[in-house]
């Protein structure tokens, strides 16, 4: 059990224990207590299913503020436009071997990197690359493995295969496309605080 998982678990049993006595002490019946127990517990499991599938929902939610006109990502033709975040940065809806999920881009990087939770969704096996590589980043050196993602898409339009990945714990949550990715494209720049990506077209 990693230490997420640790203080996760902990965090449950401290909700559940502050819900069992905000009940108790209103000493209410037994069939009141039981019913009122069933709906936290209802919550806090509509809750939990909702961060184990964060990225699969911000997909979903992302697709249907693409069709309202309000998504920070948009589809014409075959070309991708994101619209900056407000830290700056843009984030993209990208499928990894068929798995969603949400990725910083940038061209200051020169490999996709991947966190392990990540990795272990795509189905992307790192135990076998050898010898780690060591990365120089805004954090300082770290050490992470080599693997291979057999497909990775943004927002269906944009699709490259076997594009080398590097995963490591140190990345935490985040994870990037960087130029190994971005130099596949016809080209890629920014006008007006927006992103534009273009498939290579030459056949």
């Amino acid at each position: 059990m990693t230490e997420d998982d640790t203080l996760n678990l902990v965090l449950g049993i401290g909700v559940l224990v502050l819900v069992l006595s905000s009940l108790s002490l209103r000493r209410m019946s037994l069939g009141l207590f039981l019913r009122s127990l069933i709906s936290w517990v209802l919550i806090i499991g509509l809750i939990y299913v909702a961060v184990l599938n964060r990225d699969r929902i911000e997909m979903a939610l992302g697709g249907v503020g693409e069709r309202l006109g309000i998504s920070g990502q948009s589809v014409e033709g075959d070309t991708v436009r994101i619209r900056q975040s407000p830290d700056g940065h843009f984030y993209a809806r990208v499928s990894i071997n068929g798995e969603p999920t949400r990725m910083l881009i940038d061209s200051g990087a020169t490999i996709t990197a991947l966190s392990v939770e990540t990795a272990e969704r795509a189905g992307i096996d790192v135990s076998r690359a050898g010898l780690p590589v060591l990365l120089n980043t805004a954090n300082g050196t770290v050490s992470a493995r080599r693997g291979v993602a057999q497909t990775v898409s943004i927002d269906g339009q944009l699709e490259t295969r076997d594009l080398s990945v590097v995963v490591a714990p140190s990345f935490g949550d985040v994870n990037v496309i960087g130029m190994n990715f971005l130099s596949r494209l016809g080209s890629w720049r920014v006008e007006q605080r927006t992103l534009i990506l273009e498939p290579d077209r030459q056949p």
